[in-house]
């Protein structure tokens, strides 16, 4: 509705007001709706790459929120399926059974299913896991690496600076485009 000062005289204050209201509208939604559409392009949220990742224990005591968004997470496709899994079982375990004093995580956040002998599946409640990968430290040092840490995102604050990230020493924390918020591992090809 533009205004023509030959037709009807000069524009009073209130409808020069009015008109320009009007056309910052026009363009802050349009310029709104733009940059919206560009930041959804662009989102980025944190990560962690297992491949860095030392199992520093940093992700359990680091992060802001009281119970840690970072999970143990399981690559079913290169576990062993071991009868004797250095990430389920403390590296001096007496007796291979599920005994609480046999298990490397504190809270017993593995669980261990027979399948045939000799081997064995193991999953992870992440309800009861606190990211303290102790778990991934003995599968890294002693096992193929199935297990590893992952910022699981339905838990996750994405704060413009991850706190984890602050003080991860592998710099293991990165920003990853949302639409593929997970870094996985893989089998590593041996020459």
């Amino acid at each position: 509705m533009a205004h023509d000062p030959a037709q009807t005289g000069p524009l009073s204050r209130r409808a020069f007001f009015r008109a320009a209201a009007g056309t910052a509208g026009v363009l802050a939604a349009g310029g709104v709706a733009a940059l919206a559409s560009s930041a959804r392009a662009r989102r980025t949220v944190w990560q962690l790459d297992p491949n860095k990742c030392i199992a520093c224990e940093k992700c359990q005591t680091e992060c802001v929120l009281e119970e840690s968004a970072v999970k143990c997470v399981h690559a079913f496709d290169i576990c062993g399926y071991c009868r004797l899994c250095s990430g389920y079982f403390e590296p001096d375990a007496s007796v291979l059974d599920t005994a609480a004093e046999n298990q490397q995580c504190p809270m017993g956040a593995i669980q261990r299913t027979f399948v045939e002998d000799p081997y064995y599946e193991y999953t992870i409640d992440e309800k009861l896991c606190t990211g303290c990968a102790k778990c991934v430290k003995g599968c890294s040092a002693f096992g193929n690496g199935s297990l590893f840490l992952q910022v699981r995102h339905d838990r996750c604050l994405n704060c413009n600076q991850c706190r984890i990230a602050l003080e991860c020493p592998a710099q293991a924390f990165l920003r990853v485009p949302a639409d593929q918020p997970y870094l996985l591992k893989k089998r590593e090809h041996s020459a």
